[in-house]
């Protein structure tokens, strides 16, 4: 495979073949490295064949192989004429982060720590296939579709700050009429629920300031104490994502035999098929936006319970497996697109319509997780992230190892002794779960960051440091 230096963290496939665009990754060399240990630039390169595809298909630093798609896959798709791949969003609809902001400082918390872990497991379901939060009937479960976070404010489990502090203010123009039957049986008992995998729950502690200015924006400072929650659409968005797959191969025979992957299945954008996608994939985008503020109000609940007087806030919200409407300049002209983001986040600059007026003139923040062992941290949509990356950066510190090579490798009991003696208290639903996520599993995050700062598409204002973490 072709693969030229365009300039520092940028590559590129050039188009050949079946390629509609040229295929972009940005990486240092040591990333790039580990991103050819798999067949990731296989996957972008396959992306880069969909109809519709605007300037070139990406790979952001923390990428590797998934479903189609690559996980860290970003592609920006003509809105009228092109197509919407489910693989391109994955099968967990709106996976995403949101971290609370505390009056807590590292001082109040020390000394607690395991108390606090148990505490939070206890509070919020985790694992796989365990009850939620908060209680919903079927007609409920409707409107929570439909309304998302608007519902759990409506409901008195949100504040009007909630809404403002979250990516399309938690609601997307979702149709519960799309969503499958079998889906909804699934997230019927799960609002409120962590769920499994690489899901979690986790206090941190500030650890160091890159730009005050920002910072200071973010309402954050060193030493402060946040929760930063990771999770998804659950069952919900796993069942509609598989439906929708099942009816693109039945109804597009054509499509499945020319495409490489039958994961990269897609509809073309204006058929009925591709709209009842879209509209069902956005109703559990909203199902998981509700889900995380369920999450947060349990946590609260926690925080009011272990301490006096504690004020929280919500930082923001991001989705970072998700398709939406944008509108980005392409070839000196505005267009509309659909931007796929398969394990990215967007990262809006200031001046952008999307970032909420709070953060107007600091950008939107961007809330990227490590590992449970090492640092997570707050960027800032950076300036050249719309050029570059069509508003996205990164979204995590991405896999190294399988699940399968990351159990064979740890021992989850030797892993969570290992990190107490750092100062993290894990909690999780089983040891295996703990070998899976173990530290050394994950890319370096610091790596990461640091392609995504050079390059200008999300800038570093805080550093996290895991205290305690919770995992399904």
């Amino acid at each position: 495979m072709e693969l030229n230096k365009i300039s520092e963290n940028i590559y590129e496939i050039p188009e050949e073949g079946p390629m509609k665009k040229p295929a972009r990754i940005y990486a240092n060399e040591a990333l790039l490295e580990e991103i050819k240990q798999d067949d990731t630039l296989e996957q972008i390169k396959n992306v880069a064949a969909l109809p519709g595809l605007q300037k070139h298909s990406i790979v952001m630093p923390d990428g590797h192989q998934g479903y189609g798609f690559p996980i860290g896959g970003v592609a920006a798709i003509d809105a009228d004429k092109g197509v919407i791949s489910p693989g391109g969003i994955g099968y967990d609809i709106n996976c995403g982060v949101r971290v609370l902001k505390t009056s807590l400082m590292y001082e109040d918390v020390k000394g607690r720590e395991e108390q606090i872990a148990n505490i939070l497991f206890n509070k919020v379901p985790c694992g796989l296939g365990k009850g939620g939060y908060i209680d919903v009937d079927k007609d409920e479960l409707e409107e929570v579709l439909e309304k998302g976070v608007e519902w759990m404010l409506e409901n008195g489990h949100a504040r009007e700050s909630d809404l403002e502090r979250c990516e399309e203010n938690g609601r997307l123009p979702g149709n519960a009429d799309k969503v499958p039957k079998k889906a909804k049986k699934r997230g019927l008992k799960q609002l409120g629920s962590l769920g499994s995998g690489n899901h979690f729950l986790e206090m941190q502690k500030v650890e160091e300031v890159f730009d005050e200015s920002k910072a200071e924006a973010y309402g954050l400072e060193e030493d402060q104490m946040v929760v930063m929650i990771h999770t998804g659409s659950r069952g919900l968005g796993h069942q509609t994502c598989t439906y929708y797959l099942r009816e693109f191969e039945k109804n597009y025979p054509d499509i499945v035999e020319e495409i490489p992957e039958k994961e990269l299945i897609y509809a073309p954008i204006q058929d009925d098929l591709g709209q009842d996608y879209k509209e069902a994939m956005y109703a559990a985008a909203n199902f998981a936006w509700a889900n995380r503020q369920a999450i947060m109000e349990g946590v609260r609940g926690c925080l009011d319970t272990l301490f006096d007087d504690v004020e929280t806030e919500l930082l923001y919200d991001v989705c970072h497996n998700i398709a939406k409407e944008e509108t980005h300049e392409v070839d000196g002209e505005e267009k509309d697109v659909i931007v796929h983001r398969k394990g990215a986040t967007r990262a809006m600059p200031s001046g952008r319509e999307e970032v909420p007026d709070v953060y107007s003139d600091v950008g939107q923040p961007v809330l990227l997780p490590g590992s449970m062992g090492t640092s997570s941290y707050i960027l800032s949509g950076g300036e050249n992230s719309l050029e570059l990356s069509f508003g996205s950066t990164a979204h995590g510190a991405g896999r190294l190892k399988s699940r399968t090579q990351a159990k064979q490798d740890y021992y989850g009991r030797d892993v969570q002794d290992d990190l107490k003696r750092e100062g993290i208290y894990v909690r999780a639903a089983s040891g295996s779960t703990i070998a899976e996520e173990a530290p050394g599993s994950y890319k370096d995050v610091d790596e990461v960051i640091k392609v995504s700062d050079e390059l200008g598409i999300g800038h570093k204002v805080a550093k996290l440091r895991p205290v305690v973490n919770v995992k399904g």
